[in-house]
Order: C-alpha cells, then sequence, then structure tokens
C-alpha cells in the first residue's frame, strides 16, 4: 500500500520507518526535504505532492498547522483514508481548549468532509515508535483507533498491527475527545511530572 505521512517530525520520521520497514511504500511531505538516502526506500516530497500520491494518508503536523493546511487540500484528499495522529496542543505541549463538545479529530473531519478520517496513533510518544520499544514488558502497545466508517477503521487497524501495535476499535469518531484527553494526561505525567516518554498505554481486556 502507498502511505503518504504529512509531516517530518518525531512522528513522522517514526512512523515513516515503521511502514516501509513493513514493506509499505511510504512518502514524506513536508516544507523542508531532507536527503532520500537518510532512509532507503522513503521518498521525501512537497505535503501537496504527498497528499495526492498516498492512498491512505497520515496528518502528522501539529493540529494548529492543519487548520491552515487541510482547507487547501481537501479536495487532494477526498475519498481516502486519512489517519489523524494530531492532538490540540499549543507549542510547548499545553492543551489547546477546544470546548467540550467537539475533538481534534472531529474538526479535521470537518475541514475533510469528503475524507474518511480515522483517529489513530495520537496517543503514542514518538519515543517508542521503534520494534524495541512498542514491546512493553512482553505486550504490544495499545494502538486505539477510531472512525465512524468500518471498512476504513478495519484497514488502518491493520496497519498498526503490522509495525507491531496492538490495534483497538476506540469506537466512533467521537471517541477522539477522550483518545487526545490520553494523550494530554500523557504529557502530564511524562513532561509536567518529569515521568519522561519512554511509557505507552495498555489496554487489557479479559476474555
Amino acid at each position: 500500500m502507498k502511505l503518504s505521512i504529512l509531516g517530518n517530525g518525531s512522528v513522522g520520521r517514526k512512523l515513516a520507518v515503521l511502514f516501509n520497514d513493513a514493506n509499505h511504500q511510504v512518502i514524506v511531505g513536508a516544507r523542508s526535504t531532507p536527503s532520500a538516502s537518510e532512509h532507503s526506500g522513503i521518498q521525501y516530497v512537497t505535503i501537496e505532492e504527498a497528499a495526492a500520491q498516498g492512498d491512505v494518508v497520515i496528518l502528522a503536523i501539529p493540529y494548529i498547522a492543519s487548520v491552515e493546511v487541510l482547507p487547501q487540500l481537501e479536495s487532494t484528499l477526498a475519498q481516502k483514508i486519512v489517519i489523524d495522529c494530531m492532538n490540540p496542543l499549543h507549542s510547548d505541549w499545553s492543551p489547546l481548549d477546544l470546548g467540550e463538545r467537539t475533538s481534534a479529530g472531529e474538526e479535521t473531519a470537518k475541514r475533510l468532509p469528503q475524507s474518511r478520517v480515522i483517529k489513530a496513533f495520537n496517543t503514542t510518544f514518538a519515543d517508542i515508535m521503534s520494534p524495541d520499544r512498542i514491546i512493553r514488558n512482553g505486550s504490544q502497545a495499545t494502538a486505539f483507533v477510531a472512525g465512524d466508517e468500518a471498512e476504513a477503521k478495519k484497514i488502518v487497524m491493520r496497519l498498526a498491527e503490522e509495525i507491531g501495535f496492538a490495534p483497538l476499535d476506540a469506537g466512533a469518531l467521537s471517541s477522539s475527545k477522550y483518545l487526545e484527553g490520553m494523550a494530554h494526561l500523557n504529557i502530564r505525567i511524562a513532561v509536567g511530572l518529569g515521568g519522561g516518554t519512554d511509557a505507552a498505554f495498555l489496554y487489557h481486556q479479559a476474555k
């Protein structure tokens, strides 16, 4: 599958390597493009080119930047699965208050009304997005996946599994507000309380 990742920050870079190693064709869209030789097999292009080329497009840009970027890509991303990894944060990682009735995931879907928006990977620090750190004390870190379209959600859960996560269906896209709250808690513990970012959520369901 051809996967485009919009954003070359820490999350975008780590996901690019994981998906490349899982034998997907990976295209990274960024404002500045490093030499392709830095990661064999990964192609670096502009954000607009990456959005056009991917079968599945992953949003790994800051949420505040997406407010301006996404409306320009609405037609390009029409009918595509768009994975929203973003959290509503200020530049200092503090929570950006969107109110109680919405979430970054739901606002992204409003900006991309023709896309199949799925929330995933937003509760995971970039520091654990590598094969040796996704496994936590013998268990896979959980990838919570939320969305309104069952088939698109299934595809994203399969992609999460292919790169080492334990995917979990978190329900409708409206669950984004809870997943983003979990991310805020994760940041509070890791940064505010000094717990560090080598940490992950493990959700265990008794059978």
